[in-house]
């Protein structure tokens, strides 16, 4: 076990967040935590993590937090914490500060015992060696510079940006350091918040992986859906302050959970049903003096009678419904040789120079590619809200483009919420309007706020209600998921599964990718590659693609090997000299590695005598044992220059 906790509750403005949460995390633990926004996760981490206190309480519901001895736990906030002055090889270095001083001093050690040998020596500089050389090794130590490397390189920062200065890092560079930095730390309990923002597919893909063989345990808050299908084998749901653990990833819990609300809406009606009774057994029997004791009796049934609340889905659920009116021909759009640029004058970079791809009617086209190639600018480029200086875009007639900006750029921040839709739709009564916000769970005083006070969620739903009123037959979507929670990107989901029209796409969401794409196509900075299926698909062809890609590098290492071996056959054809000679050599390379590893072994047997306390009281011998380790360090060297030589001859 790493942590436990029991009778965790906390309030905020009188609103309970937290009911009596109970939790305990287990060594290899990889646990998805989840809940609609607001719903008391973050709460949850910061009392894990110290930042916060649960709410005092008498017996017997004392809130109780036990952290195993020596264990530590790693947090990953949307605010980093990162040395702004610092260099990223530096902060990177600053985990290992402890090694890496460590380091230093056996060097100077190393100085120390060359002296002493000279000059009559020390057992304790030899002992303080043996043991802080022990340490480092078992710390990885000689490890340091190729994990972070390879920590680094997976977090997209190849060696060329080690020397930036993390003042001048974009806020996504900076929270993608400090999950690198994290993991470097490798805590006991690892926990993650949202660690998929700002990081595109190749490097999701590859914390994925890294986290599969994580040592420690995992608590991953998450609104991607496939990263914690990947990654967790438990989930814990809070629901009106209620946490609840279901064994398997999340499709796993999200099969249970349906079977959940089924069960308990039977539950909440039938004792709906029997309260009625009850009720109306009471209202009827309660003043007649013959039948007035059956009612107290009913009461007291009533009084003691455990209430099942109402499922939060069945109430809560959006409708969301996209229609239209129009159909348009099956050659729906034609994009051949255009270009993808950001910037005018000289300022314009071209950041994809031809682009070609066609769209039919009713495909659900995923278009996937890495940050900054230029997919959200590629989809106001086919709309014309943005120029291209070459190639052409065609759309067949009867097309009508329902557009949703990720960056809701086409809603007015200074309206209301009502009046975003009045302006638009100018028939439509408040009434109508209400009950179609209310469709999209706007409701309340939030229908009267401004748009641009609102959340990002918010206003997402209030782009979807607009479209839903548009009644396009083709949606392009830009970042449609994002700041969504996961009950509402379910609903939406579902609700462009069943439209019927063409719906053109750019996601980060690869659970949406998955269900609802029946082609993908990837754009980079040379091409433009077409998948059909999901990314499941896209993903197996993409693998078969670089199996290919390696069984060809494979062959070509084999072709140039066996040429090698033939202009080698060739030059065997030689001297009877030049034959004896290589022989000798050969036979001198293997007296040398043998010699070499007997000395390497004699070596390891006088570093373990050096830890030895009845040694290092012994001056004398402590002098003679360090004079024959630096005698076979240096002849060892000596054979391992000759072996190199007589190797590179042959």
């Amino acid at each position: 076990m790493i942590i436990s906790l029991e009778n965790i509750s906390k309030f905020y403005n009188g609103n309970q967040v937290l009911k009596n949460v109970a939790l305990t995390v287990e060594d290899n633990d990889r646990i998805g935590l989840i809940g609609i926004n607001g719903c008391g996760k973050s709460t949850l981490l910061k009392i894990i993590t110290g930042q916060e206190d649960p709410e005092t309480q008498p017996e017997p519901n004392i809130a109780r937090i036990a952290l195993t001895k020596g264990a530590t736990i790693g947090f990953l906030e949307q605010n980093s914490g990162l040395d702004r002055g610092n260099t990223i090889i530096d902060e990177m270095r600053s985990v290992f500060s402890e090694l890496l001083e460590i380091s230093e001093r056996l060097r100077e050690l190393e100085m120390l015992m060359t002296e002493s040998s000279e000059h009559g020596g020390h057992s304790e500089t030899a002992a303080e060696y043996a043991h802080k050389t022990a340490y480092f090794e078992a710390n990885d130590g000689y490890l340091i510079n190729v994990n972070i490397t390879k920590v680094l390189n997976g977090m997209g920062f190849p060696p060329e940006t080690y020397d930036r200065v993390i003042s001048t890092l974009s806020g996504g560079e900076k929270t993608r350091l400090a999950l690198a930095k994290l993991l470097l730390e490798n805590p006991k309990l690892l926990i993650l918040d949202e660690p998929t923002n700002h990081l595109d597919f190749t490097t999701i893909m590859w914390l994925e992986d890294y986290l599969q063989s994580y040592k420690g345990a995992l608590l991953i808050v998450s609104h991607d859906r496939y990263f914690l299908d990947k990654l967790t084998t438990s989930i814990c749901e809070i629901e009106r302050g209620v946490l609840k653990r279901y064994k398997g990833n999340y499709s796993a819990f999200a099969v249970q959970k349906q079977a959940d609300v089924i069960r308990q809406l039977k539950e909440y009606e039938t004792q709906q049903e029997e309260i009625a009774k009850l009720q109306e057994f009471v209202d009827k029997n309660l003043v007649r003096a013959s039948t007035s004791n059956m009612a107290k009796s009913r009461i007291k049934k009533l009084e003691a009678m455990e209430i099942i609340e109402k499922p939060v889905l069945y109430e809560k659920s959006a409708k969301i419904k996209f229609e239209y009116d129009l159909t348009p021909p099956i050659d729906l759009l034609t994009v051949k040789n255009i270009d993808v640029s950001v910037g005018g004058g000289t300022d314009r970079k071209v950041l994809v120079d031809s682009l070609s791809f066609e769209v039919k009617r009713g495909e659900k086209l995923g278009v996937i590619g890495s940050n900054g190639i230029g997919k959200s600018t590629l989809l106001k480029i086919i709309q014309r809200k943005l120029p291209c200086s070459h190639g052409t875009i065609e759309w067949t007639k009867n097309v009508k483009i329902s557009y949703f900006d990720q960056e809701n750029a086409q809603l007015d921040p200074c309206k209301t919420v009502m009046d975003e839709i009045h302006s638009r739709y100018r028939t439509m009564s408040d009434r109508e309007i209400r009950s179609l916000l209310g469709c999209v769970r706007l409701v309340g005083e939030n229908v009267f706020k401004q748009v641009g006070v609102i959340s990002g969620g918010e206003r997402a739903k209030l782009c979807f209600a607009i479209m839903m009123l548009e009644r396009g037959n083709v949606l392009i979507l830009d970042e449609p998921t994002n700041h969504l929670d996961i009950d509402t990107k379910e609903v939406l989901e579902q609700a462009l599964c069943e439209f019927d029209g063409t719906i053109i796409f750019v996601s980060h969401d690869r659970y949406l990718l998955n269900k609802l794409a029946t082609r993908i196509i990837e754009i980079t900075e040379n091409s433009v590659e077409s998948y059909n299926g999901g990314f499941d698909d896209y993903i197996a062809v993409k693998r078969e693609k670089d199996a290919a890609q390696q069984q060809f590098h494979e062959r070509e290492k084999q072709e140039k090997a066996k040429q090698l071996a033939e202009e080698k056959s060739v030059k065997a054809y030689r001297t009877k000299e030049q034959r004896a000679a290589d022989a000798k050599k050969r036979s001198r390379i293997k007296e040398l590695e043998n010699e070499i590893a007997r000395l390497e072994g004699e070596m390891e047997i006088i570093q373990q005598e050096l830890a030895d306390p009845d040694v290092c009281s012994d001056y004398q011998l402590m002098q003679e044992k360090c004079a024959a380790f630096e005698n076979m360090k240096k002849l060892c060297s000596d054979y391992e220059e000759e072996w190199l030589v007589l190797s590179e001859e042959l």
